[in-house]
């Protein structure tokens, strides 16, 4: 359900379902960025937004965890300077973004993949577009407009045909929706652009300077206008060479400050993610330091036929590899369950003896040359999309006789349950994930030696990094969890239904049905080489 659009200047609802137009442009990543922003964000969005001072909890899409608060101020005009936008002093930054170098492409391929095609029919779908549906549908002709056709048409056809980026921000002020950047738009699209203003323009913002005094704006400052169709609102402006989309006026305005963006595709990629460890947290900067990693990584995807599938990871690694190169092992494949929503594995060379004092000299570069093993660290991973459930997440650790210096690494607040399964020393979150991970290893529940068969042979061959999503599991936890989580907020006094209704469990279904998407990366000398695979 969507909720009412935002008043001029206050902060947006809950994030809900795209519009059409992007599921088409660029839903075909959004399976990926759900999972990817849940494995190094883990945050959850606020409830609807309460008014013009309403406060709004933000941060790239998510799923769960514990809820964590950065809150964005309602940015009203100044008073008495209707029109003039409040312009936080504060900087964010970008933290995690999608860029789609091939729309069209993209776009033919969901809009004739039969999966989509079908849940646009069901309540999945509907529910996804939601309210946006009439904005979209919405003629030319029925706006006195210049252009014939639907909304969806200009938007996907000519506003979003060049590459574009849609980028989340980070920081004390970020709205929590993502601002669509198209960098190189060309006449035509401009022309468009203006067209659309001149009937759906209902109101504008100026800003005087970007977010934080970071940025260069103009000497007349920005214009931000504010288009209404269908009761749906959607903040848009230009550039002499680029436009911005978003939901909130802040979003906007920290597109059309972001430096210009060079939309070249790699060979081969269709669809890239990117993210920035710095403003996503101590979680992201700390994994990427002990991958030995630097700024840069991306997730490289393509189009083939109707589908989209992973090409890998790529990017550049420290001048000397933390990361080792090797298949996973069958014992960290049984191990595993197959019905795992996350996987990242590495094999990280780190010092023969283990403990804190050798691995921060390690990690630190000052320590003198000592010898090194490579173990196969795993992180398996649950995501929840109900704040209020436990994480669910093990550490799977391939060298068991390190179990000693783990209980001394790991000997924080949060109380771990260990065991020492199928080879490896396991550290699980709760006594469930520990009981899902034995019931593997002893053959009880299917494994990850059980998945489809190109999936086994992706994670067999050797890597330094593997990152593997299953697409149908998670969405299907999150969609089922965000219900019930909903039906809790409602009021504890009402009866609590013992099941879902047939239409939540035949999405949760459908979503299951989504395939396997594995990610590789293999150390060759300062880069990461890519590779995929899936099912």
């Amino acid at each position: 359900m969507n909720p009412p659009s935002p008043a001029p200047g206050a902060p947006p609802p809950a994030p809900s379902g795209p519009p059409k137009a992007l599921l088409v442009g660029i839903g075909a990543a959004v399976l990926v960025v759900v999972a990817v922003a849940a494995f190094f964000v883990g945050r959850s969005s606020s409830g609807p937004s309460k008014g013009p001072d309403a406060q709004v909890a933000s941060g790239p899409p998510g799923s769960s965890g514990s809820a964590q608060s950065s809150v964005l101020q309602a940015l009203p005009p100044a008073p008495g300077k209707p029109g003039q936008m409040a312009v936080p002093t504060e900087p964010v930054r970008p933290a995690l973004w999608v860029d789609v170098y091939a729309p069209g492409k993209v776009r033919e391929a969901l809009a004739g993949n039969a999966w989509v095609k079908e849940q646009l029919q069901k309540p999945l779908g509907k529910g996804f577009v939601g309210g946006w549906a009439p904005f979209l549908d919405t003629r030319g002709e029925e706006l006195g407009a210049s252009f014939k056709g639907a909304v969806f048409d200009v938007m996907a056809g000519q506003f979003l045909a060049a590459p574009f980026r849609m980028v989340w921000y980070s920081g004390e002020n970020r709205a929590g929706t993502p601002a669509i950047i198209v960098p190189e738009p060309g006449n035509t699209t401009m022309a468009a652009f203006d067209s659309m203003s001149q009937v759906v323009r209902r109101s504008e913002l100026t800003a005087a300077t970007c977010p934080g005094g970071e940025g260069e704006a103009p000497s007349e400052g920005f214009t931000l206008q504010r288009w209404l169709i269908a009761e749906q609102t959607l903040w848009a402006a230009r550039t002499d060479d680029k436009l911005v989309f978003g939901r909130h006026p802040a979003v906007v305005l920290q597109g059309l400050c972001e430096g210009h963006l060079d939309l070249e595709a790699p060979q081969g990629v269709d669809v890239e993610l990117g993210f920035a460890p710095e403003p996503l947290g101590r979680e992201a900067q700390m994994l990427t330091h002990v991958m030995g990693v630097a700024n840069g990584i991306r997730l490289q995807f393509a189009v083939e036929g109707k589908r989209l599938v992973g090409r890998g990871i790529s990017g550049p690694v420290a001048d000397e590899p933390r990361l080792d190169s090797a298949p996973l092992s069958d014992e960290l494949l049984k191990l595993i369950p197959e019905e795992t929503p996350v996987v990242l594995v590495l094999q990280l060379k780190l010092p023969e003896q283990l403990d804190k004092d050798s691995l921060k000299a390690f990690w630190s570069g000052k320590g003198a040359a000592v010898p090194l093993r490579t173990r196969q660290v795993a992180m398996v991973w649950t995501p929840r999309g109900d704040q209020e459930l436990p994480s669910e997440v093990a550490l799977l650790w391939g060298r068991p006789e390190d179990a000693d210096a783990l209980g001394q690494l790991f000997s924080g607040p949060n109380k771990m349950e260990y065991a020492t399964l199928c080879g490896h020393r396991v550290l699980a979150s709760t006594p469930d994930v520990l009981s899902r991970l034995r019931n593997a290893c002893a053959g009880q529940v299917p494994n990850l030696l059980n998945a489809a068969a190109p999936v086994v042979q992706g994670l067999r061959a050797p890597g330094s990094v593997s990152f593997g999503v299953n697409t149908g599991r998670l969405l299907g936890t999150l969609m089922a969890d965000g219900y019930w989580a909903q039906v809790r907020e409602a009021g504890s006094s009402k009866p609590q239904p013992r099941a879902a209704p047939p239409e939540i469990e035949a999405a949760r279904r459908d979503l299951e049905t989504l395939p396997y998407m594995g990610l590789r990366g293999t150390v060759d000398g300062n880069r990461l080489v890519p590779g995929g695979f899936g099912s």
